[in-house]
């Protein structure tokens, strides 16, 4: 039988052994990399093109906009999300970009180890929590719509669209780097913007 190939990139490197460890434990599952970063991530999917990338959203250079990325160098990959955000308008993003699952970080071995294997089939794979949270929506008549952001993003775009950058906006938010830049990636997700600069046209715009 062959072997699973699986590249792992994640920014808390705690977490990240911990994810390896557990899958390399089971049986027909390899990792062939690990890294931190949406540039680790398209290095690995260049290097080793493995059947499956799991990929955090919350890390330099965003998991998101790492998707595209991956697929466009590695296109028999199955990107596989796997987060703590439970944000609909994330989910759907991450879909929207070609990534074929969404995992919450709570699932143990066993629920990745079946993920993995469903996106494997061709199917895609959704956790029941963000399942739910999508049909609600629906029924709800999509009232999440993807240009509406938190206060707190509204706050963080308003200083992006006077030129500031992530370190000054977090000073001036009293917020901590790593966050401002966890609320970028929601807001070009929600925005549809490709990066900061065409986030802040749209900003201005609207405003």
């Amino acid at each position: 039988m062959t072997a699973i190939t699986i590249g792992v990139v994640d920014d808390h490197p705690l977490f990240r052994e911990g994810v390896t460890r557990s899958l390399s434990e089971i049986s027909g599952f390899v990792v062939v990399g690990e890294g931190a970063s949406s540039d680790d991530a398209a290095m690995i999917a260049s290097d080793n093109h493995p059947d499956i990338m799991l990929l955090d959203v919350s890390m330099p250079g965003g998991g998101l906009f790492a998707v595209s990325d991956v697929l466009a160098r590695s296109p028999t990959t199955k990107v596989l999300m796997l987060t703590v955000s439970e944000e609909v308008d994330t989910l759907l993003g991450a879909l929207q970009r070609g990534a074929m699952g969404y995992v919450l970080k709570g699932v143990g071995s066993r629920g990745l180890a079946e993920a993995i294997q469903t996106v494997l089939r061709g199917s895609r794979y959704i956790s029941p929590t963000m399942s739910a949270k999508v049909m609600e929506n629906s029924l709800n008549g999509g009232t999440s719509d993807k240009s509406s952001l938190t206060p707190r993003e509204r706050e963080v775009m308003d200083l992006v669209a006077q030129g500031l950058s992530n370190k000054h906006i977090g000073l001036r938010l009293n917020l901590q780097e790593k966050t401002v830049k966890h609320h970028m990636t929601q807001i070009l997700s929600k925005l549809g913007a490709s990066n900061r600069t065409e986030a802040a046209l749209q900003w201005r715009e609207r405003r």
